[in-house]
């Protein structure tokens, strides 16, 4: 089994995509909340400009595109590890167009590109957690076993296991790295038997990170030079006690990043970027 991925955590270029206006109405929901369009593009700015100034990242802003409404969740288009841009094919059929300019600009870092052409898999980038020594895949309405076995084929270097997510949208709707080797994880019944199912099929042992409400589990960890263990995490406004939880993580430079708009989507933290660590400049 593969010991931990050099380098795990570490950055050097985020893509990310504009909100289009037909987000607000059109974007799949699974609530039937209103989305304030002016609040969500300004905290989609926030988002990027913490990943540009603050974390210093190049960052590869695609423009929106309004025949696309979820257009901005560009973790569901693509799965990137190491050098391979693994190109999904999304479970809802409206987003399936998303995964072209995607490819383009994977293209353009001069990734490997594999594209699942396969019509009967589909994969969403959010079913998708790598631990840094694995592969973890949440078998949910978006992603199917055959996107798994795609997945496996194209990272043959990982073990990857599947995981049925039987409740939130995505595997991470309820949980994501917070660390090498720290699990962070929703509190509710289904997040915890997904956590068991993943300790069960791994031979590592992982530490977790149990925050009250499941959304707050979703953050982005990062390890960069001159800064450290960094986490994108909920702001106390939106989950004051799962924010609280994260002060526990005495090493990390913490960062809250509002994402208050674009939940009522169905969309967290991870979703709105594709972290890439080039080696060498481009």
């Amino acid at each position: 089994m593969a010991g931990l991925m050099a380098g795990f955590g570490h950055y050097t270029h985020a893509v990310v995509r504009g909100i289009p206006a037909s987000l607000a109405k059109e974007a799949l929901r699974s609530s039937q909340s209103e989305v304030n369009l002016t609040k969500a593009q300004k905290e989609h700015e926030a988002y990027v400009e913490v990943l540009r100034t603050r974390l210093g990242l190049e960052v590869v802003e695609l423009p929106a595109d309004e025949s696309l409404p979820d257009c901005v969740f560009v973790e569901d288009a693509a799965v990137v590890c190491g050098d391979t841009a693994l190109i999904t094919r999304p479970g809802a059929e409206s987003r399936r167009r998303e995964t072209e300019v995607m490819k383009g600009a994977l293209k353009d870092l001069s990734l490997n590109i594999v594209e699942m052409t396969d019509e009967n898999a589909t994969l969403d980038g959010g079913d998708v957690l790598f631990t840094g020594r694995e592969f973890f895949v949440g078998l949910s309405k978006r992603t199917n076993q055959r996107g798994a076995e795609i997945l496996a084929d194209a990272f043959k270097d990982y073990a990857v296991s599947t995981v049925p997510v039987l409740d939130g949208l995505h595997l991470k709707s309820f949980c994501s790295m917070g660390g090498p080797g720290l699990i962070v994880i929703g509190s509710s019944e289904p997040a915890q038997k997904a956590l068991k199912i993943m300790q069960q099929m791994s031979d590592h042992r992982y530490d977790k990170l149990t925050v009250p409400d499941d959304l707050a589990a979703n953050c982005i960890y990062m390890n960069l030079p001159n800064k450290g263990h960094v986490l994108l995490h909920c702001t106390p406004d939106e989950f004051p006690e799962s924010a609280k939880v994260f002060e526990k993580l005495k090493d990390h430079m913490l960062i809250p990043v509002s994402n208050m708009e674009k939940v009522k989507v169905d969309g967290a933290l991870t979703c709105c970027s594709v972290l890439i660590n080039k080696k060498g400049n481009i």
